[in-house]
């Protein structure tokens, strides 16, 4: 199975909080770049979608969900905003993979924890760098627990 993990698009310097910032042009733009990225990695189906409830993580989703397979089941996850556990995000993955056996599984997130999860499910790795909007694939076997860190893709421009 695949999982992706995918830091939000530029956001605006300036809200009344962190958590209301909202996408700059540019974000937007960088956004659908990557999704159009992704859907063609897909074998057209998106099994589970998990997104921040922050603001530009959500419209980071909203301007990518036009490019990619409608997801089987979206999901506003409260444990993904920046302040995240990593090993507990990464617990609670592995939970609901064994469970529910998706095949491809996306998750629009923020630094810090993005890089950190990268390297709490792939073993043995560094932290990897996330430019907004950047996406990392993971190839995971869920029986076995095989990890492996496939790519790393940044937009242009």
């Amino acid at each position: 199975m695949r999982i992706y993990i995918m830091r939000h698009g530029e956001a605006q310097n300036f809200a009344p909080s962190d958590a209301e910032r909202p996408l700059t042009a540019c974000g937007e733009s960088h956004s659908e770049q990557m999704a159009t990225q992704l859907a063609s990695q897909l074998n057209a189906d998106l099994d589970m979608v998990w997104v921040s409830p922050y603001l530009r993580a959500q419209q980071t989703w909203q301007v990518m969900a036009k490019h990619l397979p409608e997801p089987k089941r979206l999901m506003e996850v409260d444990e993904i905003t920046p302040y995240g556990e990593a090993e507990d995000v990464a617990a609670y993955l592995k939970a609901v993979i064994a469970v529910e056996r998706p095949e491809t599984v996306l998750l629009v997130s923020h630094l810090p924890l993005v890089g950190y999860l990268t390297a709490e499910l792939v073993p043995g790795i560094q932290p990897p760098m996330f430019r907004t909007s950047s996406v990392a694939a993971i190839d995971y076997q869920p029986d076995s627990e095989l990890v492996e860190f496939l790519w790393q893709a940044n937009p242009e421009g």
